[in-house]
């Protein structure tokens, strides 16, 4: 009698997933396969393999000159060694843009157009394609062309500000936000071995949320939890929102010299402490342009964040925290001489949150690449992060103490 209960109900089983099956088929995400770009007199043209028909919009934007092609979520697949430039194009990327959007990005090298974007249904032994032709065209032209806005960009990053900074009980557990940089389209640093910056800060990035956690003694909020891009006022609208009382961006950098490594913290200051940390921060506000947001129009919108920057308590707290994590990372990592720097990081410009970006080393040096890889530094490096927490807060505790 028991086996053949057992048996209906794997007959039964079967059946469900039979039914279920078609079912997931209809609701898979169409995937990117290839990405090729073609060489002609009078264009460049770009083309995207799909493994089933898909909607998408390609526009143009300047400063600098971008072809953005935008997709419904996809899977990428691509092969290794694809093409990342020829003709008109100078560099690619692609990835995750928001909850609705995949998102490619192409550096132009002049001013250009979309001449032509259609899709070719499958034949001759190719399937779905998507087609996007590119011209150059002259700067006037380019200035004097109406684009439409990209809808896109609305979504996931636009913020009124001030944001205010919700008010909770005293004595409520304090709330940590962990910003593991870039990330989507935003790929960040690539280092020697082709691991990217943003992958590697979303692992340290869990992994310093789990041990905050397991003290009892802080809530944590991550900016992403995924290969998602955010914008970077994004960010820190996520921080105030929570109500955060400590901002940690986390960041691993490259450089021409592979023989550079150590790791530095950064605290805000619109005057760079010297050229290195001016030219990091200058990369670092890159990162909307680099995933192919439209800037225009967001003068007033950023110039509202930075009407509360008077605010100088935030920054100094930003400078004691800073003081505590050189001490904690030092027993735990090589660090850069000089470890705090000060630099006009965007995202370090919520006016009310103590806010660091710490640089975890250089994924163009062999030995910090490694490390960056390796669990067992990912966890000493966050040990070290929740005693430099845990130490800046007793300091508070103890100075509040009557």
């Amino acid at each position: 009698m028991r086996a053949w209960v057992r048996g209906t109900w794997r007959i039964v089983g079967l059946l469900v997933i039979a039914a279920i099956a078609p079912l997931h088929g209809a609701i898979a995400k169409p995937a990117v396969t290839a990405l090729r770009i073609g060489e002609y007199p009078t264009k460049t043209r770009f083309v995207i393999e799909l493994s089933e028909r898909a909607s998408f919009r390609a526009f143009t934007l300047a400063t600098p000159y971008r072809v953005v092609v935008d997709l419904p979520l996809v899977d990428w697949r691509l092969p290794e060694g694809t093409a990342r430039k020829g003709g008109l194009i100078t560099d690619l990327r692609y990835g995750q843009f928001s909850n609705e959007t995949s998102r490619i990005v192409l550096d132009v090298a002049t001013p250009a157009e979309v001449a032509k974007s259609f899709l070719l249904e499958p034949r001759d032994g190719k399937g779905h394609r998507l087609v996007i032709d590119i011209k150059r065209i002259g700067e006037a032209e380019f200035r004097g062309r109406k684009r439409p806005r990209p809808v896109a960009d609305a979504a996931p990053g636009r913020v009124p500000a001030p944001i205010a900074k919700p008010t909770r009980q005293a004595g409520a557990k304090k709330l940590i936000a962990i910003d593991p940089g870039h990330g989507g389209v935003d790929p960040g640093a690539t280092g020697i071995s082709g691991v990217h910056e943003k992958s590697l800060m979303l692992v340290q990035a869990r992994e310093l949320q789990r041990r905050l956690k397991a003290t009892g003694r802080y809530h944590v909020v991550l900016t992403r939890s995924r290969d998602v891009f955010i914008q970077l006022r994004e960010r820190i609208a996520i921080a105030r929102r929570a109500g955060a009382d400590l901002f940690i961006s986390l960041h691993a950098d490259s450089i021409a010299n592979p023989k550079v490594r150590g790791g530095s913290i950064y605290t805000l200051s619109e005057h760079a402490s010297d050229k290195v940390a001016a030219a990091l921060a200058a990369k670092e506000n890159k990162a909307d342009m680099i995933a192919g947001v439209d800037l225009a129009g967001q003068n007033r919108e950023v110039a509202n964040i930075l009407i509360h920057l008077a605010q100088r308590n935030s920054k100094n707290e930003s400078a004691k925290f800073a003081k505590i994590l050189t001490k904690e990372l030092g027993a735990e990592m090589k660090l850069l001489g000089r470890t705090h720097r000060f630099a006009g990081f965007a995202v370090l410009k919520a006016p009310d949150i103590p806010s660091v970006l710490i640089e975890l080393g250089y994924l163009s040096n062999p030995v910090d690449e490694r490390n960056l890889r390796r669990t067992r530094h990912r966890s000493k490096v966050a040990q070290a992060i929740v005693r430099a927490v845990k130490g800046y807060f007793s300091r508070d505790q103890a100075f509040n103490r009557p």
